[in-house]
C-alpha cells in the first residue's frame, strides 16, 4: 500500500463523510454543532449526508474524485497510469471544488450569465467549512503526489507538496483579494463592470490635485502620501546609519544603551507616539505651553498635520532603519577597509569609497521598509493628521465613513499599491546584479576602520538629539497614564489602569472586570496562534528557495515576498472584498486575523529561515540523504534544530507584530474579536487619552518581556573581530 495516497484518502472521507461541509455560524473553533442535529441538520451535516438528504447534488462529482487513487493505491509510483491517475483526480477535484464553490453562491448563481445558461437553482451554498478544507488538501496532495511521480524535483514527495501548498496559500490569501480589489475598483453601483467609473475615481482631484502649489488648499491625497513617504524614506534611513555607525563603529561606551533605545517604538502600538506628540506639541501640550509663556506667544496647532506626522513616522520607522542597517555596517569585512588605508587613502577616502558604497544594499532596503511604512501607516495620521489627508486614511473612511464606497476604497487602495510596487521596482533596479560580498570562507580577524572625524562629530550630535527626544517622548507615554486630564488636571492617579485592567476576587473566583480585558486576551490568542503558524511557513518557504532547484523559482519567490510590497491598509481592504461572502466566509472571525498577520508578517519568517539557511553547510542535507533519511526527515532532524535562532526571531518578530498591527486589523475587527490596537484608537476617538496610553503602556511591558526571554533563549552570536574600543590609541590615529 502507499502510505502517502492512504493518508490523503482518509483525510479526504473524514472531510467529505464526517465534518460539517459548510462554514459554522458559531465559528470556527466552536463545536456545539456534534450535540445539534449533527449529522443530518443541513446547517451540519457533512456533504456524504447532504447527498443522502437529496440536498447539495452539485457535490456528488467531489465523490468520484476522491476515490479514483484506490485504483493505483496498491501499486508502485513507477505503474505507468500511477502519476496519470493521482494528477487527474487531484486536478478535476481541486477545479471543480473551486469552480462549484465560486459558481453558486448564498442566492444562488454568482454570474447572470450562469442563470441564463442553467437556469434557476432550488437550493444555495454557503461558505467553505471543515469539510471542504480536508477534501481540498486531499486533492491538493493527490496532485502534488502525482507531479512527482512524474520526476519533478527529482521526484521528490515533500518537496513538490510543499512547494505545492506554499502556491495555494500564496494564491488564496495574496494574489485572490488582490484580484477582488482589482475588480471591485472596476464596477460601478449595480454591480457592472466600467472602465469609465474606474478612471473617473482614479482620477478625482481629491487624489491627484495640486492645489497647494497655486494656493491655500490641501494637494491630493496620493501627492501627500507620496511626499511624506520620501521624505520619511530617506530621513528614517540617515538615521538608522548613524545610530548604526556609532553603534559599531565609534568606540562609544555606551553604544550598547542604543539597541534597547531604537528598538522600544517597534513594541510601541502605531498611534501612540502620535499621542505623545500630542501631550508635548498640542494646544495644551507641555513644550506648546512653556514656550508660549516664554516668549509670549498664542499657542498654535501647528502640530496637525504634516509637521505631526512627519515627526511621529521618524520616532516609529527610524528602529526598523537602524535594525536592517547594523547588520549591514557590522558585515563589512574591515580587511577591505585596511586595504585601503595601506594604499594611504584617507579615513574619509576609506568611508566614501569603500564603506559606504558597500551598505547600498542596506540603504536600499532600509528606504524601501521607510517608505512602505509610511505608505501604509494609519495610526498617526489618524490622530496627527488634521487637514492633510493620505491614502491610508482616505481608504479607511471610504469604507466605514458614510459614504460605504467600497469602489473608492479599492481604486485608492490601487494607487497606494502602485506607489510601493514601483518603489520595489526601483529599488531593484539601482541595486542591480553587481556583488556586495564580502565574507568568505577565509578568516577575517581585521580592524573595523574609526569614522572620520567629519562623520563621528555629527553622528554623536544626531544621536544624542534623537535619543533625548526618544526617551522624553516614551516619558511622556509613561505619565501620560498616571495623570487625571491631561493638560487640565495634572493629579496623579491610578484611574486609568483600575479602568482598563480592574480584577476582582468574587465567590466564582477571579472576576475581570476592566474594560480592556476582552481585546487583551483576544489579542494574546491571536498573536500566540499567527506566530508559530508564521514562523512554519516561512521557514519551510526558505527551505524551498535555499536548498531546491525547481522550474518557476523566481515567480515563486516573488508571489511569496509580494505581502512584503502591499501595504497592511491594502491586504485589509483586499480581504474584506475577497471573504465577506461565500465561498470563503471569513469576515468577523479570529481566522481572518490569523491568516492576515500570517501572510503579512511571512516575508520575515522568509528572510530569516534565508538567512539561517544559507550559512549551513549542503554537505549536512547530503549526509543525512546518504544514510537513508527522506528530505522530510532530514529537513525535521537536521535543519531545523540548526536553525533555532531563526526559527525564535521569527516567532517573535510574527508575535510582536501581531500585538501591534493596525492598518490592516482595523477593516477585520469585529465586536466578538476586537484586538487591543482597534480598541486603543477607540480611546482616543473619545478622547480617553488616559485609558489609552495606560493600555499602550502594558503592551510595551508584555512585549518587552517578550523580547527578553527571546535573547535569554536565543543568546548572543560573537565574531573574533577585535572592537574599536579596545584598540590601541595609535591605531586610531
Amino acid at each position: 500500500m502507499n502510505r502517502t495516497i492512504a493518508i490523503w484518502l482518509l483525510v479526504g472521507v473524514a472531510g467529505f463523510c464526517l465534518l460539517p461541509w459548510y462554514v459554522l455560524d458559531e465559528g470556527l473553533w466552536s463545536f456545539e454543532w456534534l450535540f445539534d442535529g449533527y449529522p443530518f441538520d443541513t446547517d451540519y451535516a457533512p456533504a456524504l449526508f447532504l447527498l443522502l438528504q437529496g440536498e447539495k447534488l452539485w457535490l456528488a462529482p467531489l465523490a468520484v474524485f476522491l476515490v479514483m487513487p484506490v485504483a493505483v493505491l496498491f501499486h508502485d509510483k513507477n505503474h505507468s497510469q500511477f502519476s496519470r491517475i493521482l494528477c487527474l483526480a487531484g486536478g478535476l477535484g481541486l477545479g471543480y471544488l473551486l469552480v462549484q464553490g465560486f459558481a453558486i453562491g448564498i442566492r444562488g448563481w454568482n454570474a447572470q450569465w450562469l442563470l441564463a445558461v442553467f437556469g434557476e437553482l432550488d437550493d444555495r451554498q454557503f461558505g467553505f467549512g471543515y469539510g471542504t478544507l480536508l477534501l481540498g488538501c486531499s486533492f491538493l496532495f493527490y496532485l502534488t503526489t502525482g507531479i512527482a511521480a512524474r520526476g519533478a524535483v527529482n521526484g521528490d514527495v515533500f518537496v513538490v507538496g510543499a512547494i505545492g501548498f506554499v502556491m495555494a496559500m500564496v494564491g488564496v490569501f495574496i494574489f485572490l483579494p488582490v484580484m477582488y480589489m482589482l475588480s471591485s475598483a472596476l464596477q460601478d453601483g449595480d454591480g457592472h463592470y466600467s472602465l469609465l467609473v474606474f478612471f473617473s475615481k482614479f482620477l478625482d482631484d481629491k487624489i491627484w490635485g495640486l492645489y497647494c502649489l497655486s494656493s491655500s488648499r490641501s494637494c491630493g491625497v496620493a501627492w501627500n502620501s507620496l511626499s511624506l513617504a520620501l521624505v520619511v524614506g530617506a530621513t528614517t534611513t540617515l538615521l538608522g546609519l548613524v545610530f548604526a555607525l556609532v553603534a559599531t563603529r565609534s568606540g562609544f561606551r555606551q553604544a550598547h544603551l542604543l539597541r534597547p533605545l531604537t528598538v522600544l517604538p517597534i513594541i510601541t502600538p502605531p498611534f501612540v507616539i502620535g499621542l505623545a506628540i500630542i501631550l508635548l506639541f498640542g494646544l495644551s501640550g507641555t513644550v506648546t505651553q512653556f514656550v508660549a509663556e516664554l516668549f509670549g506667544l498664542q499657542p498654535s496647532r501647528w502640530v496637525y498635520g504634516m509637521p505631526g506626522v512627519l515627526i511621529a513616522q521618524l520616532l516609529s520607522f527610524t528602529p526598523i532603519a537602524f535594525l536592517v542597517l547594523i547588520g549591514v555596517v557590522e558585515g563589512i569585512s574591515p580587511s577591505m577597509e585596511e586595504a585601503s588605508q595601506t594604499l594611504r587613502a584617507s579615513r574619509w577616502q576609506t568611508f566614501m569609497t569603500v564603506s559606504l558604497p558597500l551598505m547600498r544594499p542596506g540603504l536600499a532596503n532600509a528606504f524601501l521598509l521607510g517608505f512602505i511604512e509610511s505608505m501604509a501607516d494609519f495610526g498617526n495620521p489618524l490622530v496627527l493628521g488634521g487637514n492633510f489627508d493620505v491614502l491610508s486614511t482616505e481608504i479607511f473612511f471610504a469604507i466605514v465613513g458614510a459614504q460605504n464606497d467600497q469602489g473608492k476604497a479599492a481604486v485608492l487602495a490601487i494607487v497606494l499599491l502602485i506607489f510601493t510596487l514601483t518603489a520595489f521596482y526601483a529599488q531593484r533596479r539601482w541595486l542591480g546584479k553587481k556583488s556586495y560580498t564580502t565574507k568568505t570562507g577565509k578568516g577575517d580577524g581585521g580592524v573595523p576602520a574609526a569614522l572620520p572625524k567629519r562623520v563621528m562629530f555629527p553622528c554623536y550630535f544626531l544621536v544624542t538629539v534623537w535619543g533625548t527626544f526618544t526617551l522624553v517622548v516614551y516619558g511622556m507615554i509613561v505619565y501620560g497614564g498616571f495623570v487625571e486630564l491631561w493638560g487640565l488636571d495634572h493629579t496623579l492617579t491610578f484611574k486609568h489602569y483600575i479602568t482598563a485592567f480592574e480584577v476582582t476576587l468574587g465567590e466564582n473566583g477571579i472576576n475581570w472586570r476592566g474594560s480592556a480585558w476582552d481585546s487583551f486576551w483576544t489579542t494574546l490568542k491571536i498573536a500566540a496562534t499567527a506566530a508559530p503558524l508564521t514562523a512554519a511557513v516561512g521557514l519551510v518557504t526558505a527551505y524551498l528557495l535555499v536548498r531546491q532547484n525547481f522550474k518557476g523559482k523566481s515567480a515563486f519567490e516573488f508571489g511569496t515576498m509580494l505581502s512584503f510590497a502591499i501595504p497592511g491598509t491594502v491586504i485589509g481592504v483586499a480581504y474584506i472584498l475577497a471573504f465577506n461572502v461565500p465561498p470563503l466566509e471569513l469576515t468577523g472571525t479570529g481566522v481572518i486575523l490569523v491568516i492576515s498577520f500570517i501572510f503579512r508578517n511571512m516575508p520575515v519568517g522568509v528572510r530569516a529561515g534565508i538567512a539561517s539557511m544559507s550559512q549551513l553547510d549542503k554537505s549536512l542535507d547530503e549526509a543525512s540523504l546518504t544514510l537513508g533519511a527522506n528530505t522530510w526527515r532530514t529537513f525535521r532532524e537536521v535543519i531545523l534544530p540548526l536553525m533555532r535562532p531563526a526559527i525564535l526571531a521569527a516567532l517573535v518578530f510574527s508575535f510582536v507584530r501581531a500585538m501591534t498591527a493596525i492598518s490592516a486589523v482595523i477593516f477585520l475587527v469585529s465586536a466578538e474579536h476586537n484586538m487591543a490596537t482597534s480598541y486603543i484608537i477607540g480611546r482616543v476617538e473619545n478622547n480617553d487619552y488616559g485609558i489609552a496610553i495606560a493600555y499602550s503602556t502594558t503592551l510595551i511591558v508584555v512585549m518587552l518581556i517578550v523580547i527578553a526571554l527571546m535573547q535569554l533563549l536565543v543568546g548572543k552570536s560573537t565574531t573574533s573581530r577585535r572592537s574599536p574600543e579596545r584598540m590601541p590609541a595609535t591605531t586610531l590615529r
